[in-house]
């Protein structure tokens, strides 16, 4: 492969992790020899604390397992991603973690990895290859249970706005359960789409939230399965002092997230999540199963779970780590753990 300029910085940019891992007798082969297996993370989306947070799952995961990483960072330009596919399988990799992508600028480049016999995992990004798990946190569930709190919190019939960049998996996978809540509920009216992946996403979002509301003075809910979509939206609620009248949903959480919820007055009622960090470890796990001539199977999905601003408040729970405590399945999801599997250390 011919590496351009733009590539060569990219490449430049990545890092590169090495852990000490488990006792190496105590896991199959290749996995046995620490530090001789280099697997890759390539990135579409980096911004905001979720990605933060599932960065920081695959590091603590590769660790754990001793295998070299390297995190390749596209910042959201699809022909940069497909070209790392391209430096990572050059670089003579054993594994890839996809993360997030464009189904049309990934397919080819998925598949030219698993030609040249590199094992491959794709987090939220569809690639439509039968050779490729897919690592999911049931983002049709997610949206499912936001609106179903929705309609517990508002009734079945409100007028409502929502935030979409359609193409992008995860959000694909949620808007398909915002479409059946809208067929199943004729009283609630989307009044309002909208919605940009430009960075920063929270500052983009609300530029258009702002305009939105004063077209549409009566949203009493806003759709935003994405917590940077949340937090735009919140953002151009506050500032129109419309924070008793609207309700916000979302999917994902942090830190950033809680402390935005629990601010007094805050429209920002109930996200959907898994803990980031856990679908990280995960998306190493399941990559880690192939890597020793296991299946994980072809969709490797990580339960959500609803939580409320009122729960937040009622359990006084300030960051992830309290969260976590206060909810068990938050800090570990049982799922790509076979009896060979060593898994980070916890606090």
């Amino acid at each position: 492969m011919k590496l351009t300029k733009r590539s060569f910085l990219a490449l430049s940019a990545g890092t590169i992790l090495a852990g000490t891992g488990a006792m190496a007798q105590d896991m199959p082969a290749p996995l046995d020899n620490p530090g001789e297996v280099q697997i890759a993370l390539v990135r579409y989306l980096s911004t905001g604390d979720f990605f933060q947070a599932y960065l920081g799952g695959v590091e603590r995961q590769a660790e754990a397992l001793g295998v070299d990483l390297r995190v390749l960072d596209s910042r959201q330009d699809a022909a940069l991603q497909s070209d790392m596919v391209d430096q990572a399988i050059s670089l003579g990799v054993d594994g890839i973690i996809i993360q997030h992508g464009l189904t049309e600028s990934m397919m080819a480049a998925a598949q030219r990895a698993v030609d040249a016999g590199i094992k491959v995992v794709a987090f939220d990004v569809n690639v439509e290859n039968a050779a490729i798990p897919q690592i999911e946190q049931s983002d049709y569930l997610l949206g499912k249970l936001a609106l179903e709190q929705a309609i517990a919190d508002n009734g079945d019939a409100f007028k409502a706005g929502y935030v979409y960049v359609p193409g992008i998996a995860p959000l694909d996978r949620r808007d398909v359960a915002w479409q059946e809540v809208k067929e199943a509920n004729p009283g609630i009216e989307e009044v309002a789409q909208f919605g940009t992946l430009d960075n920063p996403i929270a500052n983009s979002v609300a530029n258009q939230a702002r305009s939105v509301l004063q077209a549409n003075p009566d949203i009493t809910v806003m759709f935003a399965p994405y917590d940077e979509f949340a937090k735009g939206v919140k953002i151009a609620v506050d500032e129109a002092g419309l924070g008793e009248d609207i309700d916000i949903y979302s999917a994902d959480i942090s830190t950033a997230d809680i402390a935005a919820m629990r601010e007094p007055g805050s429209a920002w009622v109930a996200t959907v999540a898994t803990n980031p960090a856990v679908v990280g470890e995960v998306s190493v796990r399941a990559l880690a199963m192939m890597l020793a001539g296991e299946d994980p199977g072809a969709s490797v999905i990580v339960p959500p779970t609803l939580i409320t601003q009122d729960f937040l408040n009622d359990n006084d729970i300030a960051n992830m780590d309290a969260l976590s405590a206060a909810m068990p399945q938050f800090a570990h999801a049982d799922v790509a753990v076979p009896d060979w599997m060593p898994l980070p250390a916890r606090d």
